[in-house]
């Protein structure tokens, strides 16, 4: 079983549209600024080719977690030390194969890594940060629907 590095590019890619959609001020971008006190002209003095670029490389390493969490065939794969001629690995890929890998179920894995672990990593640095339950949700909310679209892509791109 190889690793689709492709599907993980674009997967990471895919949370850029999401924060362009997301972060857009007649979305959830003016209570964002709001809540996390950022300004305009904070915004202005940034470098946002390497914001951009850092955010898809990050976006990367939680794609590449994500495929462990989206395609079963790992798991079995996990089963037998990486051997793919074991024959319980042979046996399992012949009777099961592709079974799961749909754009839904990595959707539904997604959104169970977002839920149980992106969301309360926000939700934690939130309270420490003394940020608002609006910024939990905002931010939350944004890493939730990017693991799901991330966990739908991964899964169903064979």
């Amino acid at each position: 079983m190889e690793i689709n590095f492709f599907a993980l590019i674009v997967a990471a890619a895919s949370t850029l549209v999401v924060g362009f959609i997301w972060y857009n001020p007649k979305v959830f971008g003016t209570i964002w600024m709001q809540e996390s006190g950022m300004t305009e002209e904070k915004m202005k003095g940034a470098n946002m080719p390497m914001i951009f670029g850092l955010s898809v490389v990050y976006a990367f390493f939680i794609a590449f977690a994500l495929q462990f969490l989206t395609i079963h065939q790992f798991g079995v794969l996990g089963l037998v030390d990486g051997n793919m001629e074991d024959p319980l690995f042979v046996s399992t890929m012949q009777t099961h194969g592709d079974v799961f890998r749909s754009f839904g179920h990595g959707a539904l894995h997604g959104f169970i890594a977002g839920l149980l672990l992106a969301l309360p990593m926000i939700a934690t640095n939130s309270l420490y940060e003394r940020r608002s339950w609006k910024y939990s949700l905002v931010t939350g909310g944004f890493w939730l629907v990017c693991f799901i679209i991330m966990g739908g892509i991964i899964c169903a791109w064979k």
